[in-house]
């Protein structure tokens, strides 16, 4: 009962002090947390007074009430452990000590949460500030508290190793202290045992082992910024002891990391302005040196702070050149994540900067005029669509083609493209007889939908008295604007469609893609994303399929239970919930596991966009094979997209291109997926695709992952995932849809 009040009341604790450790190199690898834990007890004084100001400043965040998700993630811990280490260096550990760490770690608790209001303001992080400022409080204010003990650590080392872990860990202590390495790197390594404040090759050597385990990137950036130091000092002449004095080189490591891949994402951009800080780096701290000398200060690191902080805030001010280099806009942790999901999300994505907009009917339509038309659409007007219906043999009416109900567009139905608010109708303009043009009225009869500030779209040429909304009706994306007709400058019935940046008749045009529709070919079908149609394309919006739209459409709230089979034949259960976030974010979460497959469906289309947890759980096996998956049966349509590199590529092959993937990429993963049949029912449907994630190396294809989907009433009555000889088989057994 009590254990259980104690997880209530501190839930996620033992995360909450790991996360602490691995915050300082902007990590939550619980590996790499574990060894800088064990860095931190070489001086086991510094060891115990660290974990003890981790302690206190989370259960006192707890118990105060502040983001648990903050505390779990070690943003409220790392600062105040930093102060524990530092005091646990300089002080023995005794009663008064020990009531003087109590209220420093809440010292630092307090200016960190204070910080995070005043900082966060900006969008910046707090970074390292609130350890500055509550050690040199506490520095200041202990050479007035006669009881403290200074520590004598240090002086006789090979004792205090000796009285630690007996002979043997002596002499490897030793063995390390004599490793025949170069000054420089031994400075290295020093200079990262220094930001636990343990000032040995051993923690360096410790360290280092931890960075590569968490990030190539990481590692090689710590040497990038260290070793661009040593050679600045070099060329400068300047003194090179401020690297070894204290070993306050870490600044440079840790600002490397933090520019060259954790605030920015990694590129040739960000490793240019690591090496062009350095020298702004180098000045600041020998300033600093000299300033807070005057108080018997360190500056401990002042300059990573002062240097990152100001370099992600002059950012803010660019009014171009956005990508070089570009600001990380959702944290992973992990400088290779971050590149890998940029990549990834440019790739994907690189085209929903527009707002998604619709084909105005319903359909297979003709365009008979494309951007830079032949007859009209030049110049400041020249990215417009006319359409029209044609026949098999390509002709645009029946009969003689001398009435306007001979052409099959006329009086067919104009939809609205996009959610808006009618801007503007004209109809009072009569159709013109075939043949005829108005050229006093040249866009005819017209309607205004306004989707947002700066986005308008215009429909020319309506019939006359078809109209079925005033100005000012709010419309849904496939409502019934008008009908198509003949008026205005239009020889021949057909529908002009432009999108313009202000509400006026004769606007200028905007260069702005139709979101998603399907390209009709002779014998196939093309699913086209973001994408402007061309000249005599034959084009439709998907036509959303009932069955295949509603297995898609997760609710929130919704459980989804599947029976599940694997290959030895053994048969389980396995359970997802579908949640939204603060921010509307729709993803499905496996209970089990915690694994998490973020998605959006837009209708027309369902695609995940993300995917955390365990990648041997079925919710991974269902990201990969319904990655992309149009909402209506095209029987041949094929989809084409890419995964992001991290996820499917054996770990050997992911740790040789962490170290290159900011210049140059040779592996990649990518998806296909095509219907293949679809069975008509009264009610129903019975819809059947297949799906492929292909590994590849180069050009060469490598590992393979099958997957077969069938949907049948409203939900996924099975899906088959073959990978290698391994055969997974799951049918939905539970669900609940909205009508």
């Amino acid at each position: 009962m009590i254990t259980e009040k104690i997880k209530k009341a501190f839930p996620h604790f033992l995360d909450s002090i790991l996360n602490s450790y691995s915050q300082i190199f902007f990590s939550n690898n619980q590996l790499f947390a574990i060894i800088l834990v064990a860095v931190s007890f070489i001086d086991l004084v510094a060891g115990i007074s660290g974990l003890l100001a981790v302690l206190i400043s989370n259960g006192a965040a707890y118990l105060i009430g502040f983001s648990r998700f903050n505390i779990k993630s070690g943003y409220y811990g790392f600062n105040s452990l930093l102060v524990g280490l530092g005091l646990g260096i300089y002080y023995n550990l005794s009663v008064e000590f020990l009531l003087i760490l109590i209220f420093s770690s809440m010292l630092t608790l307090f200016i960190t949460v204070m910080l995070e209001g005043v900082v966060g303001k900006y969008g910046l992080p707090y970074l390292s500030i609130s350890f500055l400022l509550g050690i040199w409080m506490v520095t200041l204010a202990s050479r007035h508290f006669t009881a403290l003990d200074i520590s004598e650590r240090g002086i006789f080392v090979a004792n205090e190793v000796y009285a630690i872990g007996g002979p043997l860990f002596l002499q490897s202590y030793e063995w390390f202290n004599n490793l025949m390495i170069p000054p420089v790197l031994a400075v290295y390594f020093k200079s990262l045992g220094a930001i636990f404040f343990q000032y040995h090759i051993l923690a360096g050597i410790l360290i280092a082992i931890g960075l590569l385990i968490y990030s190539r990137l990481a590692f090689l950036l710590s040497l990038l910024g260290f070793f661009s130091a040593y050679f600045f000092y070099q060329i400068v002449g300047g003194n090179i002891t401020e690297l070894s004095y204290s070993y306050i080189g870490f600044n440079f490591i840790l600002t490397a990391i933090a520019i060259g891949g954790f605030y920015i994402i990694p590129s040739r951009f960000s490793f240019l302005w690591v090496i062009l800080l350095i020298p702004i780096l180098s000045i600041t701290i020998t300033s600093s040196i000299t300033l807070l000398n005057l108080f018997q200060l360190s500056i401990f690191s002042l300059p990573f702070n002062f240097v990152v902080l100001l370099f992600l805030y002059i950012l803010k001010f660019r009014e171009r050149f956005y990508h070089k280099p570009e600001i990380v806009a959702y944290q992973q942790f992990s400088p290779e994540k971050n590149l890998y999901s940029q990549i990834n999300n440019k790739e994907r994505f690189h085209n929903f900067k527009y707002a998604r907009v619709g084909l105005p009917f319903w359909g297979e339509w003709t365009v008979t005029q494309a951007h830079h038309g032949e007859y009209t659409h030049k110049e400041d007007w020249a990215h417009a669509w006319d359409f029209e219906i044609t026949n098999d043999d390509g002709a645009t009416y029946k009969n003689s083609g001398r009435n306007l109900e001979d052409f099959y567009c006329y009086n067919k139905p104009v939809i609205s493209p996009v959610d808006g608010v009618i801007e503007e109708v004209i109809d009072h303009i009569e159709d013109n007889d075939v043949g005829d043009m108005n050229l006093e009225y040249n866009w005819g009869n017209t309607v205004i939908v306004k989707h947002s500030e700066k986005l308008y779209m215009k429909l020319c040429h309506l019939k006359p008295g078809s109209f079925k909304v005033s100005k000012g009706d709010s419309v849904r994306r496939g409502d019934i604007l008008a009908y198509c007709g003949n008026s205005g400058r239009s020889p021949e019935p057909h529908l002009h469609f432009q999108i313009q940046s202000t509400p006026f008749i004769g606007s200028k045009t905007l260069n702005h893609p139709i979101s998603h529709y399907i390209l009709h070919r002779e014998t196939e079908f093309e699913f086209k994303s973001y994408a402007k149609p061309q000249k005599g394309d034959i084009i439709s919006n998907i036509e959303k399929n009932n069955s295949l739209y509603k297995a898609f459409h997760f609710i929130p709230g919704q459980e989804l239970q599947f029976k599940v089979k694997d290959d030895r034949g053994a048969v389980h259960t396995e359970t997802w919930q579908v949640h939204t976030d603060i921010y509307n974010h729709s993803f499905l979460k496996d209970e089990a596991t915690g694994s998490v497959a973020s998605f959006k469906n837009e209708g027309n289309i369902h695609y995940f966009t993300h995917f955390e947890g365990d990648r041997k759980s079925l919710l991974f096996k269902f990201y990969l094979g319904a990655y992309k998956v149009p909402g209506g049966f095209y029987k041949g349509l094929q989809v084409n997209d890419a995964y992001p590199i991290h996820l499917l590529h054996r770990k050997l092959w992911i740790f040789f291109q962490d170290f290159i993937a900011p210049f140059y990429l040779f592996i990649r993963s990518e998806y296909k997926m095509e219907f293949t049949k679809l069975t008509d029912h009264l009610t129903d449907s019975n819809i059947r695709f297949i799906s492929s994630a292909i590994v590849k190396h180069g050009q060469k294809a490598g590992r393979e992952i099958d997957f077969e989907f069938e949907i049948e009433s409203n939900r996924i009555k099975k899906f088959v995932v073959v990978d290698g000889n391994k055969t997974t088989e799951a049918s939905e057994i539970s669900t609940e849809k909205d009508g």
